[in-house]
């Protein structure tokens, strides 16, 4: 049984078909990327999946039970995180507090603690300053810490490369591969080359539909469709 599946969802701003039958599926263990030009629907698939856009029409399973139409906090709750494309997280708290706050009631703080700074080393040594302070990516590092953490099975990660210099996206890449050891991933990532080493399958989307899925071992811009879908 899929960790995920999404079968031929139909998703809407106001009158505004945006997901024209969408169907997904991530195993256990997975790091699955969501590709393509901007505005075809990536988004707003994470957010159909968290119940923040819901689906007109289709179905979201999550580990084979129904959850089309609950309340996000309800999926959440299953084990659904979601790191979004703002790196929302407190400013004013430290990366410490951020990270605490994360921890589920119940669980060991200094074992989440471990599990952040395992797979971020680069944050231990900020771990008492603010989190406003920080460079874009070390903020990165702090929002996906902060779902990590959270108990979550699977993580939807949302452009964790936007607005960061090329040699902050190396280090994300390299931050990301840590955590998809650790939990299934679905990754929307506008930065081909990243998504590819990052992930072990995508789909790749054009106006609101899949037009190609697979692994992504040897697959490069040069691929005629990859070329066709992807250039502007």
């Amino acid at each position: 049984m899929s960790l995920l599946e999404v079968e031929d969802i139909h998703s809407y701003y106001g009158e505004s078909h945006i997901l024209q039958g969408i169907s997904l599926e991530v195993e256990p263990g997975e790091c699955v990327a969501l590709i393509g030009r901007n505005g075809v629907g990536k988004t707003t698939t994470l957010r159909s999946i968290l119940q923040l856009t819901p689906p007109r029409e289709g179905t979201v399973r999550y580990r084979g039970e129904d959850v089309t139409g609950r309340p996000t906090h309800e999926v959440a709750r299953m084990g659904v995180g979601w790191v979004p494309e703002e790196r929302r997280m407190f400013s004013h708290l430290t990366v410490d507090e951020n990270i605490r706050i994360a921890t589920p009631p119940g669980n060991s703080v200094e074992a989440a603690f471990e599990r952040a700074y395992s797979a971020f080393p680069e944050l231990e040594s900020h771990r008492g300053r603010e989190a406003g302070d920080l460079s874009g990516g070390q903020q990165q590092m702090v929002a996906i810490a902060r779902g990590l953490v959270g108990d979550n099975d699977l993580l939807l990660v949302d452009e964790p490369s936007e607005g960061l210099a090329p040699q902050i996206v190396a280090a994300v890449a390299e931050a990301l591969k840590t955590v998809a050891e650790e939990s299934t991933v679905l990754l929307v990532e506008q930065n081909f080359p990243l998504a590819m080493d990052v992930a072990d399958r995508f789909y790749l989307l054009d106006h609101g539909t899949v037009v190609e899925s697979g692994s992504t071992e040897n697959v490069t811009r040069d691929d005629e469709m990859i070329r066709r879908y992807l250039s502007a």
